[in-house]
This record gives structure tokens, sequence and C-alpha cells, in this order.
């Protein structure tokens, strides 16, 4: 598998996601937050979509958001119980699994995911993670655990012009989980937990000091 090739393509995916605004539907709003859904081309369920606004700089808020074992997105995110590298094919790709706990009452047992995630920072100043599903010879399915995949999903953080300490983020999550769940229970999850996410994002960039 060429895991450098298709995180790129999950860049560029991400990127065509972010400006194109056709068929979104808005599934909810809250403290500055707008998240949004569409069906997606890539498997049988949804492609959600989260813009906000939060007080921070760009580099403050990818502090919070990179991807790298050890770092604070275990600490502040919810949906992160582990995060591991496996292994660093370049500079900006690695092929890493991220373990979620139980969510929805438990309704929903722990999953892992492997993906090819890529960090690519744009002329613009954005900086954006891109991950989506991989196999890796070093991490089949396990036991424990429902074995999920990623679709094109990642975090965009733009800069605002004039605003220095504030940065507009995307989020997109685009995720089969897996197992015999029932799609209503699948509906609600995304929309909630993307609310959270935005929540506990800005809460923990508050709690950084200058960078």
């Amino acid at each position: 598998m060429d895991y450098e090739q298709r995180a790129r393509d999950t860049a560029d995916c991400l990127l065509r996601y972010r400006t194109d605004e056709a068929g979104w539907k808005v599934c909810r709003r809250s403290n500055n937050v707008v998240v949004s859904w569409r069906p997606s081309t890539e498997f049988p369920g949804n492609v959600y979509k989260g813009v906000g606004v939060l007080n921070g700089s760009p580099a403050k808020v990818w502090e919070c958001l990179k991807p790298e074992p050890n770092g604070l997105r275990v600490k502040w995110d919810d949906n992160v119980k582990k995060f591991q590298l496996l292994e660093q094919i370049s500079e900006d790709v690695a092929i890493c699994r991220t373990v979620t706990p139980s969510a929805a009452m438990g309704i929903i047992a722990p999953r892992d995911f492997v993906d090819a995630i890529l960090v690519k920072r744009y002329e613009d100043g954005a900086i954006s993670s891109n991950a989506t599903n991989v196999t890796h010879p070093s991490c089949p399915p396990q036991s424990g655990y429902v074995r999920g995949f990623n679709h094109p999903c990642g975090c965009i953080c733009v800069p605002i012009s004039g605003e220095p300490n504030k940065t507009q983020v995307f989020s997109f999550f685009q995720t089969d989980l897996g197992g015999l769940l029932p799609r209503s229970v699948v509906d609600s999850f995304f929309p909630s937990s993307m609310a959270d996410f935005y929540s506990n994002l800005a809460k923990s960039v508050k709690s950084l000091k200058d960078l």
C-alpha cells in the first residue's frame, strides 16, 4: 500500500470538502459552531463537517490538535483514549493507531482505528491533520476492540485576517464505526460528539500559555 499517496489524496479530499458548499445540511448549532452533514461518497454513511471560531492563535489551537503520541489531544478529547505511532513513513506522514472509549452510554463499544495521517501546511498559514484508514502488518484487529474505519477525515486550522488571536477550525468526520450499531445511534452520536469536540478544544486552548 502506498501510504504516502493515500495520505496526500486525503488532504486533497478535505480541501474539497472545505470549499464545496453544495449539499450540506445543518444538524446542530451551538456556541458559534455549526455542524452539517451530507451523504458520503466513500461509504454507506454520512460525512460530517464542523466549522467554528476559537479564541486562540493558530499555533495554540494546533498545539492542542496535532496528532502525536503523548500530545495534548489524548488529554482533552473524550473520544481519544490512546494514540500510538506505528510507523513514521516520512517527515509529514505517519501510520497511527487511535483507541476510543465506549460511548453513547455503553451502546458503542471501544473501537480502534489504524490510519495514515498527513500533517500539511498551506501558503495562507493554515495547517491540517488528514487521516484515512489503512492496514498495517504491526496492528491486526485485536480482541476487546471493534475495528473501525476512518474515511477521509481531519481538522484544518485557518488564520483569520486581522484577528491573530482567533482561529477558524474546520473538522471533518467520516467514520464507519463497524459492528452492528443501529443507524439512529450513529446519526445522533456524531453531531453531539462534534459539539463536545469544539467545547473541549476551546477549554484546552484557553488553558495554554501563549505560544
